[in-house]
């Protein structure tokens, strides 16, 4: 069996159902999935845990034949992560159906992820912790090869009493936990499972129940019991005071700095401005230190690496690239994990050549690209007093901070 590392981690996401529970408690008639939740759909808050999660490879959104709301949706996310499938009425079969789309793409050990569509409150935390524990070989001796699956579950704590014909009784709750999603587990096995207990006419009401049907048992990862599934109307006011508690307590800050010496040319790039000077500086892209500063503090601050990760200089793709092309698709990631600029500043040390005059174009730049108010961008200059690299005129630096929110 593949190393964890060599394994694509995919993600499914049913979304063909209506939720007939739900509609029938509430006047609407839209779907479960494409009710409005705080300016955005119910399963665009599912997704978003998954789009910000850079080990998931691609997600299958699984969805009614003829579904006019789902192209709305996908022109928001606008995101190259998302495929689409047709499903079924029962969740079984919307499963199935993204399985099907996956036989030509995945392998057979490869991981699949399935996330409720109606569950909007996952978080990254979660995300990252069930995709941590198919690689964690430090629990009761387990290699990554060990790990047959994994579901993210949370302990009941309430006391538990079970209905019957004469009366109620106390359940033991110890050792009893609430099965949440998303639920991990190799693709063949899974669609195995699945196709199984279809055949034995079992209706099973999760993937960890038809696993364990082939014998096949999952760890349990522990998870935020805030990961509520929507069943009925009044669950919206839940889910919506949840996810406003995170976006208050969720401030993100991010710093970076990039450095470019100077070599031939005449003229440099900063903040996709063309700037003439006695010197170009030595790059594989335009070599635009204020982008390379600011995406590196984007990124920082989302968790997501950095510039060289997503756009390494060993790659001919980038040569002499135009770095607002990178400015763009880090924003692109932070849309995706649900985060906004709340404000960006940025410092350019160099003797020369002088800003001023074009730190208003700039702030406008990278505004535009991050699809923000340009006094947003606060842009100012030093140097350094002719010490050093930078005094002696042999280069230029920029450093950025910024602070992100929910």
């Amino acid at each position: 069996m593949k190393v964890w590392a060599e394994r694509r981690l995919w993600a499914i996401v049913p979304a063909a159902g209506r939720g007939e529970r739900f509609a029938s408690s509430q006047p609407s008639t839209l779907p479960k999935q494409y009710t409005p939740l705080l300016g955005k759909t119910v399963l665009e808050w599912s997704l978003r845990a998954l789009l910000a999660e850079p080990r998931i490879h691609a997600i299958v959104v699984v969805l009614a034949a003829g579904d006019a709301h789902w192209p709305q949706v996908a022109a928001r996310l606008n995101s190259p992560k998302l495929f689409t499938a047709v499903g079924g009425a029962q969740r079984h079969d919307s499963v199935m159906g993204g399985l099907e789309f996956l036989v030509s793409r995945a392998a057979d050990d490869d991981w699949v992820l399935v996330h409720d569509a109606a569950r909007p409150c996952l978080s990254r935390q979660d995300i990252q912790a069930l995709a941590d524990a198919l690689d964690d070989r430090s629990n009761e001796g387990e290699s990554a090869g060990d790990v047959s699956g994994a579901v993210l579950a949370a302990p009941i704590v309430d006391t538990v009493r079970r209905v019957l014909p004469n009366g109620v009784e106390t359940v033991d709750r110890a050792g009893l936990w609430r099965a949440l999603t998303p639920q991990v587990f190799a693709f063949a096995a899974l669609r195995r499972a699945l196709d199984e207990a279809a055949r034995a006419g079992v209706a099973v009401t999760d993937e960890a129940q038809a696993m364990e049907r082939i014998g096949i048992r999952a760890r349990l990862v522990s998870g935020s019991p805030f990961n509520i599934k929507l069943t009925r109307a009044e669950d919206l006011q839940a889910a919506a005071g949840i996810l406003k508690m995170g976006e208050s307590s969720d401030m993100r800050v991010g710093q970076g700095m990039d450095v470019h010496a100077f070599g031939q040319g005449d003229h440099v790039v900063l903040g996709g401005v063309r700037i003439a000077h006695s010197q170009g500086v030595v790059a594989h892209s335009d070599g635009d230190v204020v982008i390379h500063a600011l995406c590196d503090a984007l990124l920082g601050a989302m968790g997501d690496g950095d510039i060289g990760q997503h756009f390494p200089d060993t790659d001919p793709r980038y040569r002499g690239a135009d770095s607002r092309v990178f400015l763009r698709v880090v924003a692109e990631r932070m849309r995706a994990a649900g985060l906004h600029l709340v404000n960006a500043d940025i410092t350019v040390l160099a003797e020369a050549p002088r800003v001023a005059a074009h730190r208003g174009t700039m702030a406008a730049n990278l505004g535009q690209d991050l699809d923000v108010p340009a006094h947003l961008i606060n842009i100012k200059a030093t140097t350094t007093e002719r010490l050093g690299f930078i005094g002696r005129k042999e280069g230029l630096a920029a450093m950025a901070s910024v602070l992100l929110a929910r």
